[in-house]
């Protein structure tokens, strides 16, 4: 029994699925720009090879007329998928995605006996809702995990030749279906993304059964939304205390002489120059999820490097510190990375003798805010905020003027 409407039917309520789809996309707010730069929006375009999989013999027996035998079958599954995409990256690790997809035509070749044939190409396309989950293996390469739901139109055509006779040549079907898909992505900056994934969809066959289309692609996403990184502030740093007066001449008159004698004043004791810290703001200082010195952060190291220009300094010690978002190690690696990098410019840029500069990583362990003030572990927008004071880099001096 075919499960199709008729032509004139589907006809009278036809609307091109691909509209529905970016007229969703363009409802969606944009969102306020957040000062944690985990949390965006993206946009992106996807194409690859799609390739299809469908019980043919049941295909062919659903929409021929009873008599024909199957003789041969010749398939031609490939075809050019594409979609296009507008997503939400809530945090580091979880985002969700909306997008209109078309994974191309199927077709394949029947001949029967009697002899006849039988041509068939079924197009699917339609809208998907995924969620996406990312592993960061570096600072920029992750791999990808998808999971959705697509809600998708197949249209199929056929065609019959000699004893082949096609009770229905226009079927149609609507229908939801799941689709899951593995990938890697690679972050070139932060305003760029690729991609490359492979993904199966579920899709109907038109006549009442079910088949999957594979897309392997290579995607191409540009994230926007994210708030400008604030100009770096360094900590309030107390102003070295000012020297002690220096003693009056002690003159010493001495009995038979005739003119008194003058003694000298003692030297200088040497300045010693309290430890100065200073911190840095790792969104002011680095990338999303980098240990990459941001040109606004090279400014605020030259300046610091620069008020160093005439103190005899004994040590330099910079801290790496991560809020407790992440699991411990990964935020012991970024921090540790992040206060190298610092490290190395400073030796680099600013002419720091490496012999007097150490790097180290905290981590977690030196939290500035309390965690009655920021309460839970997950990564809540509200929480990524409250706990943007733990995200630093610290740098300490001592020595003397």
């Amino acid at each position: 029994m075919n499960r199709t409407s008729s032509p004139q039917n589907r006809a009278s309520r036809r609307l091109p699925l691909h509209l529905i789809a970016l007229a969703v996309i363009a409802s969606l707010p944009a969102g306020a720009a957040l000062a944690q730069s985990d949390s965006y929006n993206y946009f992106g375009i996807t194409g690859g090879h799609a390739r299809g999989h469908l019980d043919e013999q049941r295909v062919t027996e659903a929409v021929i007329a009873p008599g024909a035998i199957n003789y041969s079958l010749s398939r031609d599954p490939k075809d050019v998928g594409y979609r296009m995409f507008l997503g939400r990256q809530f945090n580091r690790h979880l985002g969700m995605e909306l997008g209109y997809y078309n994974l191309g035509k199927q077709r394949f070749d029947n001949t029967t006996t009697p002899n006849g044939k039988l041509s068939a190409q079924v197009r699917n396309q339609g809208v998907n809702l995924d969620v996406v989950g990312t592993l960061p293996i570096t600072e920029k390469f992750s791999v990808l995990g998808r999971a959705g739901v697509t809600y998708a139109r197949t249209r199929a055509n056929f065609a019959g030749t000699g004893a082949v006779v096609v009770t229905n040549p226009n079927p149609s079907e609507r229908g939801a279906n799941p689709k899951v898909g593995i990938g890697v992505q690679y972050a070139f900056n932060e305003g760029f993304i690729m991609r490359g994934e492979a993904e199966r969809y579920r899709i109907n066959d038109a006549v009442g059964g079910t088949g999957r289309v594979n897309l392997y692609s290579v995607s191409l996403v540009f994230p926007f939304g994210r708030a400008p990184a604030a100009a770096p502030r360094a900590a309030y740093v107390a102003p070295a205390p000012a020297p002690a007066p220096m003693p009056e001449p002690v003159v010493v008159a001495q009995a038979p002489a005739p003119a008194p004698v003058v003694m000298p004043a003692p030297a200088p004791a040497p300045m010693v120059v309290t430890p100065r810290r200073v911190s840095y703001s790792a969104e002011s200082m680095f990338g999303f999820d980098r240990a990459t010195v941001r040109p606004e952060g090279m400014s605020a190291l030259d300046s610091f490097a620069s008020e160093l220009a005439g103190a005899d300094y004994s040590t330099i010690t910079v801290e790496g510190h991560t809020d407790r978002l992440g699991t411990e190690q990964y935020n012991q690696n970024l921090s540790q990375q992040r206060a190298e990098v610092v490290k190395d410019y400073l030796v680099r840029s600013g002419r720091i003798d490496p012999a007097k500069i150490t790097a180290v990583g905290k981590g977690e362990s030196m939290p500035v805010t309390k965690t009655e003030d920021c309460k839970g572990r997950t990564a809540s927008t509200a929480l990524v905020a409250c706990l943007q004071p733990d995200r630093r880099v610290e740098i300490e001096v001592s020595g003397t003027r």
